[in-house]
Formats: structure tokens, sequence, C-alpha cells
């Protein structure tokens, strides 16, 4: 990914390690895209101060005055690269003041209004979600009240074609947890070796399976020995991309079971034969919802959701505390292909004491939109030194 796009390595590296320290508090089936909260965990340390600021610069891995940059660059990154689709969105409601510095690092057409009509905005915030994301996830994982001010949100779509499709098959295990279960088995054959191997890590050993898509994804399959919690064999795989461990292929290694699930032997045949490799996993479809708060030491946010004081002054003169944060994710592994999809969304409100925003006023518009008059008066003398009519306005030059 590194060499296809300009984000660098060390952002990648940060990305990936806060994917790592998710999947550490892992303990049973989920999914989850550490690369939907990053970018908004940095946009927020860009703005935060205080203890808030320290927090989620801990969180992102760098930094928090380089965090929006890296966010800005990740972005970018992202809306180019081929098999993934990237989308960023800010809503803001209309009396909340936002800093133009801050505003100018988000993508030109992300900002958008909340209105009073939170039944509107709400479903114009789900329909963003589902439009975004393939129709994969269809609701935003914020829910809209009074006391939220503004959205700040991210959706990832994925979707890659397996240029060799596996063939799909009734399969029941005979031993494990899935014992007995009918279950839809996937199987391919290929001579390329080296789409699998084995690390060995500091917990244990992780035999690994590349599968590549047509469109520059791949998905790693992983597979640990059984003592082995999920943070202990995905944070194995993390290991490996930024090259901290070697995967040694199957054609190296030496016969019999030499990792988690992965046998190497020889066998006879009547005449000469390519090595093959054969792959049988299953397939799945998988959804899981995550409160980012329940989380807040992993993702920086134990300060930031302290409604008693604003945290986020480089981002409005308002005071703002965290009052939701959520994450929808959706991943789906079949014959044919893989599809995933994730929106992210942190959800700021009041910190501290709310000013007195009962007051109205008085909103006055003017449009000059055919011919007129002006005069150019000196002020203290009230001499017109300038008058005209205009017929003719200067035509728009890009």
């Amino acid at each position: 990914m590194v060499e296809d796009t300009a984000v660098g390595s060390g952002t990648v590296d940060a990305v990936n390690r806060l994917t790592a320290r998710w999947a550490d508090t892992a303990t049973g089936g989920t999914v989850f895209s550490a690369a939907g909260v990053w970018p908004l965990l940095a946009f927020l340390a860009d703005g935060a101060s205080g203890a808030a600021r320290a927090e989620l610069a801990d969180a992102v891995g760098m930094d928090a005055g380089q965090a929006g940059a890296a966010a800005r660059e990740l972005w970018a990154a992202m809306r180019e690269m081929r098999g993934p689709n990237s989308a960023l969105g800010l809503w803001t409601r209309r009396e909340l003041a936002v800093r133009e510095e801050w505003l100018a690092g988000l993508p030109a057409d992300a900002h958008g209004v909340l209105t009073e009509d939170l039944p509107g905005s709400q479903g114009a915030l789900d329909a963003w979600a589902a439009e975004r994301t393939d129709g994969l996830v269809e609701r935003i994982p914020v829910a809209l009240d009074q006391d939220v001010l503004m959205v700040l949100a991210s959706a990832l779509a994925l979707n890659t074609e397996w240029p060799r499709p596996f063939s799909e098959f009734m399969f029941r295990p005979d031993a494990g947890p899935w014992q007995g279960r009918q279950l839809t088995g996937l199987r391919r054959t290929g001579v390329r070796l080296d789409r699998a191997g084995v690390a060995s890590g500091p917990h244990g050993h992780v035999t690994e399976v590349k599968v590549p898509g047509d469109n520059g994804i791949d998905v790693h399959l992983l597979l640990g020995e059984q003592h082995m919690t999920p943070g202990q064999v995905l944070g194995t795989g993390v290991d490996v991309l930024a090259r901290r461990f070697p995967v040694v292929p199957s054609g190296q290694l030496p016969y019999g079971d030499t990792g988690p699930g992965l046998r190497v032997e020889q066998q006879r045949c009547a005449t000469p034969q390519p090595p093959e490799l054969t792959v049988t996993t299953m397939a799945y479809d998988m959804r899981a919802r995550h409160d980012l708060l329940d989380l807040h030491g992993l993702f920086g946010l134990t300060t930031a959701r302290d409604t008693g004081d604003g945290h986020f002054p480089g981002i409005s003169p308002y005071p703002l505390a965290l009052a939701q944060a959520g994450q929808s994710a959706v991943a789906q592994f079949g014959a044919l292909g893989f599809r995933a999809g994730a929106v992210t969304a942190v959800a700021p409100g009041h910190g501290g004491s709310r000013p007195d925003l009962r007051h109205t006023t008085t909103v006055v518009t003017a449009l000059l939109d055919r011919p007129f008059g002006f005069l150019a008066v000196h002020r203290e003398s009230r001499l017109v030194l300038t008058a005209g009519w205009v017929t003719d306005p200067m035509p728009y030059r890009r």
C-alpha cells in the first residue's frame, strides 16, 4: 500500500498498530476498521487541548500537531487507491461556529448542516452511510438528539473479486468448536506455494494464507495455535505486514504438520506434476456494532467524554465534549470475492456550562441582481468622490 500511494509508512504503521491494539480487546467474533477510526481521532487531536489532546495523540501514535496533516494525507491516499471507496463527512448545527483553519483540513465537499428536524437529519446521515458503503451499512452509528452539535464521520467500502473463484461445498468439521455443524466450505487449488506460510511470533506460530483480489486488495487469512487469543493472532499478522516477523513460505518448510492447520507432504503421481497448494476455508458474513466510548482508553477518549469542560478549542470556540462515538462494520467472504464496509462517527456535544442560545437575532440579505448605482463617499466630509451605475458586471473567469 505504501508503494502505490503518497501516504507515509509512519502513518500506515500507526493505523496498523491501532488495529493490533483493538484486536487485543476482542473476545469473540467481530469485524472492525481501525482505518475508519484513526483519521477521526487524528482530526480530533488536531483541535483538542490539554489532557484530551495528549490522550488522543497517544491513541493515534504521533504528535497531535502532526495528526491533522497525517489524517489528510492518509485520506487523500485512500481515495486514490484501487479497490476501496472512502468518504468523509462533517455535519454541524447552524449555531455552532467552526474554526476555519480546522475546517480547511477537511474535504471541501464534506461539510453539511444538522437542522432542527432531528428525524430528517438522522435520515440524511443514514442515507449517506448506505450510499457510501454500497448498502452494506444502512445507518450511521450515532443517534441524533438535542445534545449533538456536530457529527464527524468516515465511510469505507471494499469490494474485490477472486481472479480464480473458490469451489463451494458443504463442510462439516469433525472436531473443534464447529464440530457437527454444516458450514459453507470454500476450496481452491493452485501452484503458488508462497501464498501460504508460517510466522513465528512472541505468542506462538501463525499460518498466513494470502488470497489476492483483482483490484489490488488482498485478504490475509490467519490461523494461530489453539492457545492464542484473537489479539495475539491478529497482532502477529500486523507485525508480519510491518516486516517485524518473517513468513517462511510453505515451499521452504519441512514435511509434516509445519504450522497451525498447515501440512506439507510428498505424494506419488504417475506423471510429473507441479507442486500445488490447496486452501480450504469457510465463507463468512459478519456484522458488528462498536461503542467506541466503551473502549475510551484505547481510543484516547477518556478526557474528551467529560462533559464538565470543553476539550476542542481548535475546532470551535464553543465548549465541546464527546457525546457519542461508534462504528458499524460488515465483512463478507465468499466463493467469488470479498466485500466489507465500515461507517465510523464521532458526535461532539456540549462541554462545560452551556452558553445561552435562546436569544434571537435579525438576519438581513441583500441581492443586487439587476442594474444598480454606487457612490464613493469621503466619510468625514461626506463628499461624493465617485458615482456610477452598473449595467455590465465583470464575467467570472476561471
